[in-house]
């Protein structure tokens, strides 16, 4: 499933509650953040790697959806964080790919056990 781009506060409401069961996934970045543009398209490869069909890919520029990144409480790019049934479940800062699959896996795996 393509990564999908979160242009404002509605969008990003929709889809946590879309999401239902599943896991949601939400990389907040900004177009001038060297980091984030490395992470970019590992984020995309595990979006459409059919193991992860199960999670929602969602990307959020912080700089065009201020609201949003303010409200999630984001103060440095690239932020992932986790969302399950609309609520935060973790949260991870940092562009190694090592680290957001480990936990992604982890979380992932926590739900699936619930």
């Amino acid at each position: 499933m393509p990564v999908q781009e979160i242009a404002d506060h509605s969008t990003f409401m929709k889809i946590l509650e879309d999401a239902g069961d599943k896991l949601v996934i939400v990389d907040f970045y900004a177009t001038w953040c060297g980091p984030c543009k490395q992470i970019a398209a590992p984020f995309k490869k595990l979006a459409e790697d059919p193991n992860y069909a199960h999670i929602v890919f969602a990307k959020l520029d912080v700089d065009a959806n201020g609201e949003t990144a303010e409200a999630c409480g984001i103060n440095c790019m690239p932020t992932f964080q986790f969302f399950h049934k609309t609520k935060k479940v973790g949260e991870f800062s940092g562009a190694s790919k090592t680290k957001l699959v480990e936990l992604l896996d982890n979380i992932s795996e926590k739900i699936k056990n619930k």
